[in-house]
């Protein structure tokens, strides 16, 4: 990337690409050609916070990863299953080597990125292998199952909640290699269905190209852009319940999702295509977000809307304070005048943060703000864009600016936005570069109603401030008439993985007891899964048991605590069970 040069010391940055056959090109985030890294004035910044000098910065005092993967870790795979699977996939779609067995062990959480670095590997699967047809998963399945050999599957690997970890060996599909194909385009319906395996990039060309691809009357698009969008795959999306950046307009995924097809120990399970039924409770609903616990999602209908980015209005706004900022996102979302695509207000720290991400601070901007009265830690940034019709995206942002304007929002052009944009999916980029040198950065996020908002935002920020010299910044970026999430994130000097992991769940903990949403996107996984009865309650936990047991008695779907379903009792974490 294209940052100015530093005018003082420069940190020994990595910059150069991670050998194919090393640790590091697995642990680092996306493409291996590109490097982000902060400006000076960031670099100055988190030298005050976590009060390190240059001498900190000069050399590595640990490992980075540029060796060969080589892990003494034999697969403990009987020969005769291997044989089978290879009847099944062909032979070059069979692999028990050392490095393809590691690329699909772990996600993206610091947990998984600190073992990663300190060579500590907990889970590995014993074979991996690369379906291209749903006949073969739904063939392998059925294998699985009778030999009880544990099943795991691998989608785009971005998960953050050790969704994919194959925490009791077995089997690992990796859906990357061969099951990306495009099986149906509807322009009629305006539907498209895909492999589970079809990465979010993927899907938006073919989406993007329809007309020279199908012949169709115009582009579509998905409208789905997680942050993890160019490394992250339609399966992922779908059984994790996740969210993309633009889904205030375009909606969750399973706003999205319009049917679906599973590979099960009870064989093929298919919901039906129809955009609203009343057929009893609906199935659609019932198999998204179940993890990969009831079966393997095979292929998946979208809905997809039309392409119009010339429609797109930009805005950017900043607020005195964050009471009046929620206030005016909250109007907003209930005015009923439609929304924005991109909805995204910022707390005060994490303002304090992006002004100078995005380069506001390097002009004359800035200091116009605190003369003002818009000053810094106190002053909260909103920003985002608008879709669809021409009309229709002029007036969201009309009543936009007449609201922001009503609670003293003071307008900063469509700058901000852009700059926003330029590093809207590289941003976890920067992980990378900082944990090489012990400085950690994570996310966490959860779903709030707008009467709770405030306490959850202060209950939560309040135990992860709890580690000294940490930056913890919040952000709302899906929203509702009803709510929205509260996306917190924090940066802090961390490189032991035992200490992230007892930090993870502090933070776990106040979700909890703050009454809000375990998750709003980002599923549960094997991480939140201790906490999941205790949010729910016992008896609708109940209910993700029964359907458990109906899909996959064995439990050899993605076992190992995926959505709390095998975790021990002395390890659930309770709360609304212990008031019932």
């Amino acid at each position: 990337m294209s940052v100015k040069p530093y005018k003082g010391f420069e940190p020994k940055w990595v910059k150069e690409p991670a050998p194919s056959d090393s640790y590091r090109s697995i642990f680092r985030w996306g493409d291996p050609n590109f490097v982000k890294y902060p400006k000076e004035s960031l670099y100055k910044m988190m030298k005050e916070i976590f009060h390190l000098t240059d001498d900190d910065f000069k050399q590595y005092d640990r490992d980075i990863g540029f060796d060969k993967v080589e892990l003494n870790i034999p697969s403990k795979m009987d020969k005769k299953h291997i044989d089978e699977f290879k009847k099944i996939v062909g032979e070059d779609n069979v692999s028990t080597s050392d490095y393809d067995r590691l690329s699909v062990a772990y996600g993206k959480t610091g947990y998984d990125c600190l073992r990663m670095r300190q060579k500590r590997f907990d889970s590995l699967p014993d074979v991996v292998l690369y379906p291209s047809e749903s006949s073969e998963i739904e063939r392998i399945v059925d294998y699985c199952v009778k030999n009880k050999i544990p099943l795991y599957v691998y989608g785009g690997g971005s998960s953050v909640t050790m969704g994919v970890e194959p925490v009791k060996g077995g089997v690992s599909l990796d859906m990357r290699k061969n099951f990306n194909k495009v099986i149906c385009f509807n322009e009629t319906d305006q539907t498209i269905t895909v492999q589970a395996g079809m990465s979010g990039p993927k899907l938006e060309e073919t989406l993007n190209d329809a007309v020279k691809l199908f012949n169709a009357k115009r582009a579509y698009t998905c409208g789905h852009f997680p942050q993890s969008f160019e490394y992250s795959s339609v399966g992922g999306w779908v059984v994790t319940r996740g969210a993309g950046q633009n889904s205030t307009y375009y909606g969750k995924i399973e706003d999205i999702v319009l049917s679906q097809k599973y590979a099960t120990p009870i064989g093929t399970i298919s919901t039906t295509k129809y955009p609203r039924e009343a057929t009893g409770p609906n199935l659609n609903q019932i198999m998204m977000g179940s993890e990969g616990a009831f079966g393997v999602l095979t292929e998946v209908t979208l809905r997809v809307f039309r392409f119009m980015p010339k429609n797109r209005k930009r805005f950017s706004y900043i607020f005195k304070t964050w009471d009046k900022a929620m206030a005016a996102a909250r109007e907003m979302m209930q005015c009923e005048c439609g929304f924005s695509s991109v909805f995204r207000l910022s707390d005060q720290e994490e303002t304090s943060l992006m002004l100078r991400l995005y380069n506001v601070d390097e002009t004359p901007l800035n200091k116009l703000l605190n003369v003002f009265g818009y000053k810094d830690m106190e002053r909260c940034l909103f920003l985002g864009f608008t879709d669809g019709e021409k009309g229709y995206s002029k007036n969201v942002a009309k009543n936009i600016r007449k609201i922001a304007k009503k609670y003293g929002g003071m307008s900063l052009t469509g700058y901000v936005c852009k700059s926003w944009e330029k590093g809207r999916f590289n941003d976890p980029y920067l992980r990378d570069t900082l944990l090489d040198f012990g400085v950690m950065t994570d996310t966490m996020e959860c779903s709030v109603n707008w009467s709770n908002m405030e306490q959850v935002h202060l209950d939560v920020r309040k135990v992860c401030k709890q580690l000294p010299n940490t930056i913890v910044t919040t952000h709302m970026s899906h929203c509702y008439p009803q709510g929205a999430n509260l996306y917190f994130i924090f940066i802090t000097k961390m490189s032991d993985a035992d200490e992230f992991k007892k930090y993870h769940s502090s933070i776990l903990d106040a979700i909890q007891k703050s009454g809000a949403a375990m998750s709003h996107h980002h599923g549960i996984g094997k991480m939140f899964g201790p906490w999941l009865e205790g949010y729910l309650g016992r008896n609708e936990f109940g209910v993700f048991k029964a359907l458990k047991n109906y899909f996959d008695p064995e439990y050899l779907m993605n076992p190992g605590g995926t959505i709390g379903l095998d975790v021990k009792e002395e390890d659930k974490k309770f709360l609304r069970d212990d008031i019932k």
